[in-house]
């Protein structure tokens, strides 16, 4: 699976083609100004609608899928690096709420009456290290304001798989991507994600690495690898106590997968948050 360099980044056009699902370690947060953005995202389909403001820890592995609203979509995307927003101080309870495995939404209008030109002056104040401060500041107060509307809940339309055509097919792809991302903290191996299919597991594995550019065994590591940054953020658990809640079979196994995945152990990634809410 492809992991995304963490950096300060904004963008606004149609809805790029994605081959296969990525993570990276940031707070994207997604502008839908017309047409529709549709997500696998955490093993559940979500359809962000125009209008509507979408903020997600990318960490979760997700994908971007062609949907009838896609194709002349108008959005714009802003990812801040984790690190960032763990320094904005915004309390344990809104960092859990970020650290969710689907995204927090919002109506556009937290943004005010003309959402796009909030955006449009971000990414030019991105560009340049003397105003790139300015930006920050009132994307965190974005943040806030879209928290505090998640906490009276969120409206992602979650897609149903009762249709008919191509998306028909996709239904075992759902259903192995969401036992996933539910059962991934037990002992779970790739021939148990094909029976909730009710597949063989060899065709399971051909289909699942199709829709979703990875293989079962790597979704499930990257689903645990997520939990276990989540914890070594918001908990003072130990390492071994948040590789058995993750789902690791072993604290090796632990180490070697979180090391791949984040280039760095476990207590280092947890050093450098601790450092940012302290900076």
């Amino acid at each position: 699976m492809a992991v995304a360099p963490s950096v300060l980044w904004g963008h606004r056009g149609p809805a790029p083609s994605m081959a296969q699902a990525h993570r990276h370690d940031d707070i994207e947060i997604n502008l839908v100004l017309s047409g529709s953005l549709s997500y696998l995202f955490g093993g559940t389909p979500v359809t962000v609608r125009s209008g509507n403001l979408a903020v997600f820890w990318a960490a979760t592995p997700h994908r971007l899928v062609p949907s009838s609203g896609s194709e002349d979509s108008d959005a714009c995307w802003i990812h801040v690096p984790l690190r960032v927003v763990v320094g904005w101080d915004l309390g344990e309870r809104s960092i859990a709420q970020l650290l969710q495995n689907h995204p927090v939404l919002a109506p556009a209008s937290v943004l005010g009456r003309v959402p796009e030109v909030s955006f449009e002056r971000w990414l030019d104040d991105l560009d340049d290290p003397q105003t790139t401060s300015y930006a920050l500041l009132e994307i965190q107060a974005l943040v806030r304001r879209v928290l505090q509307h998640g906490s009276r809940g969120h409206t992602a339309s979650r897609r149903t798989s009762q249709t008919s055509g191509t998306e028909r097919t996709s239904e075992p792809i759902l259903t192995m991507a969401h036992y996933a991302i539910t059962h991934f903290r037990e002992p779970v191996q790739p021939s148990d994600v094909a029976q909730a299919a009710h597949l063989h597991p060899n065709y399971a594995a051909t289909i699942f690495k199709q829709a979703i550019g990875t293989t079962i065994g790597d979704y499930l590591a990257r689903c645990r690898v997520a939990e276990a940054q989540r914890l070594l953020i918001t908990t003072t658990m130990t390492t071994n106590e948040i590789a058995h809640t993750a789902g690791f079979g072993s604290l090796s196994s632990f180490y070697a997968v979180f090391g791949r995945a984040c280039s760095q152990p476990p207590g280092e990634y947890r050093r450098q948050f601790s450092e940012s809410r302290a900076v």
